[in-house]
Formats: structure tokens, C-alpha cells, sequence
């Protein structure tokens, strides 16, 4: 906080600074009751009516009657980097999109609108990676009219957390009807420590194709669409892996894509029955090899917020937050 003479609290911010980094403290609605003081730390996204909006890196939003601020300033964006390879967020975001291509795709400006027959909101979303050469409400009314005429619902993709990262746009879509249906973070590893992991790999089979077989491990209702094939076989450099289960379906599966540094791991997957054998340290264990082998040097993965086995898995791994992202749909009236 901002202390000065005679060690008062001051607020050194004003509207002028929506955009920027905050640090705020301000008085709690007990403090009257006994209560005190909390802090905020975050994007100020709006300061409007006597109310800052302060969005957090997890992307949640608080509000703040300006009358119970005690004190507030401008803090340096957060370190793109922590542990582990650095990374900006539009580096990232370019990287991760690759990785999980729509079927169809058309640009508005510098937004991609995607689709791919609905299989997995990544793949049927907006991505705003810069200006879309129209005012938001007008974007958003394209972007709306492009799913309906596919029936789809409308979702666009946003992240937070990272600077450069886009909570002003995620304030915007909150102000124009849309809301957040989930979330996930974006993490990011040394990927050499993944190779050198002590994992038996001599079960984990590799392949450039995805079969019948591996299909069933991560399709395990209904027939899986050619929108799925093709989502999954894109990128830059595709791998497969596999482990054997008892019957025709694989007691652990995962996917992994070479981009230049990066490697990155999706659909990482396992027998229920089988779990807690290292199955899935062995998987990406061989992946991170051969990705290690095509030049690789960094690794990424996109974990949900509430799985906290896979949270608990890639901690050990190395693997770190960089930003979280965010799917907002169309909330239709």
C-alpha cells in the first residue's frame, strides 16, 4: 500500500488508471460490525458510478464502492516469468491455438472465429488476439450471427492473469450479456525434466495417427465425428500415445504437439481402474522425449481449475501458471 507522512494510507489511483495493475485495500461491509480491511490485487477493468471493478489473474471479478477505499496504486504487471522457460501471453496463445485446430475458420480483423461441428468449446470459440477492426458491441453481434448461422451457441475466448492478457474484453462481454461458463489455467514447464522423469515407458506405444483403439479411451460414448479426427490430428507435429489396457479399450492415453520450443500436452487419460500406477507420468514421460528429439525445449498444458489430481500431477512435473482462460457464451434472453 501507499504509505506517506505520518503513516496514513493513500489512494493514488483514479479512472484514468482502468487498464493498469492495482493495489488496492479497502474497507469490508463487517467493518462496521468489528470487521476490517481486505485487499485487492488485479487489472482495474472500470470505474464507473462510484464502483472500480478489479478482475484477479484467476479472471474473477471484484467489486468496490470507491467510498470504502483506504488506499490504492499502481503495481508493475506480474513477471511473465517464475519458473520455467518465460513465455508472453501472445506467444502462448498463438502456440495453444495451433495445437487444437477448428475445421473451419474465418477472420474478423484480428479475431479467428472457429468452429468444428461443436466438439470442444476450443475449437467452436472466438479468438480475440488483437483488434477486430469494429466496435465491441458490432463484434459481438457478428460474432453471434457467424455461430447461429452454424447453430452454434456463440462463446468467445479470453484470458487473464499474463500481461497483455485481456481483462478489459472479459469486463466488456460481462457488460454485453455474456457470461463465463469455465475456466482453466494455461501452465508451463522446462520440458527436459519431463524426459528425464523415472517412468517406464516400454508400455507407451507412439504414433503419428490416432485409431479405433485410442478413440475409445477418449471417445468413450457415442461414434466419434470427422470434426473430432480433424481437430485432433492438427498442428504443427502430432504424436499419440497409448497404453495397453486388459480388453480393446487403452488403460491410459495422450496426445502431444511439436511447435517449434514448444511442446504441448492435451488429452492425457486414464483407466480409472488404473490409476495411481504412473500411467500418465509415462505417457508424457515418452512424449516429452520425443518431443525433446524434434528440437522441443518447453512444455505447456491447459489443466481446470477444480481437477485437482491433474493439478497435483503437474506440480511435480514443474509445471507452473501463466495464465488462466476463459470461455464466455452468449446468454441468450
Amino acid at each position: 500500500m501507499e504509505i506517506i507522512g505520518g503513516g496514513r494510507l493513500e489512494v493514488r489511483i483514479t479512472g484514468a488508471d482502468v487498464g493498469k495493475r492495482v493495489s488496492v485495500r479497502y474497507v469490508t461491509e463487517s467493518a462496521a460490525a468489528g470487521g476490517g480491511f481486505t485487499d485487492a490485487v488485479g487489472v482495474l477493468t472500470s470505474w464507473d458510478n462510484s464502483v472500480l471493478l478489479i478482475t484477479r489473474k484467476s479472471g474473477e471479478s471484484v467489486r468496490i464502492a470507491e467510498s470504502t477505499l483506504v488506499a490504492g496504486k499502481v503495481v508493475p504487471a506480474a513477471p511473465a516469468r517464475r519458473r520455467g522457460p518465460a513465455a508472453t501471453f501472445p506467444e502462448l496463445a498463438r502456440v495453444t491455438a495451433r495445437a487444437w485446430q477448428p475445421v473451419e475458420s474465418e477472420a474478423l480483423g484480428e479475431w479467428t472465429l472457429r468452429a468444428a461441428d461443436g466438439f470442444t468449446r476450443r475449437a467452436n470459440s472466438a479468438l480475440p488476439l488483437g483488434d477486430p477492426g469494429l466496435p465491441v458491441a458490432d463484434t459481438l453481434r457478428r460474432v453471434r450471427a457467424w455461430y447461429e448461422d452454424r447453430k452454434l451457441p456463440a462463446y468467445v475466448q479470453t484470458a487473464t492473469g499474463a500481461e497483455g492478457a485481456q481483462e478489459l474484453l472479459c469486463a466488456e462481454l460481462d457488460r454485453h450479456g455474456w457470461r463465463r461458463e469455465v475456466s482453466a489455467e494455461v501452465r508451463i514447464a522446462a520440458l527436459a525434466p519431463i524426459g528425464d522423469l523415472d517412468a517406464d515407458v516400454s508400455a507407451v506405444r507412439l504414433s503419428r495417427t490416432v485409431d479405433e483403439t485410442w478413440l475409445r479411451r477418449y471417445q468413450r460414448f457415442g461414434e466419434p465425428s470427422p470434426a473430432v479426427r480433424s481437430v485432433l490430428t492438427s498442428g504443427p507435429s502430432v504424436w499419440f500415445a497409448s497404453v495397453a489396457g486388459t480388453g480393446e479399450v487403452p488403460a491410459a492415453i495422450g496426445r502431444c504437439v511439436v511447435d517449434g520450443r514448444w511442446a504441448g500436452f492435451m488429452a492425457v487419460e486414464v483407466d480409472p481402474d488404473q490409476r495411481r500406477r504412473g500411467l500418465a507420468t509415462s505417457v508424457m514421460t515418452a512424449l516429452a522425449r520425443t518431443a525433446l528429439d524434434e528440437g522441443a525445449s518447453a512444455a505447456w498444458l491447459q489443466v481446470e481449475a477444480d481437477n485437482d489430481g491433474a493439478r497435483a500431477l503437474y506440480d511435480g512435473m514443474g509445471f507452473a501458471p501463466h495464465h488462466h482462460y476463459h470461455h464466455y457464451r452468449w446468454a441468450e434472453a
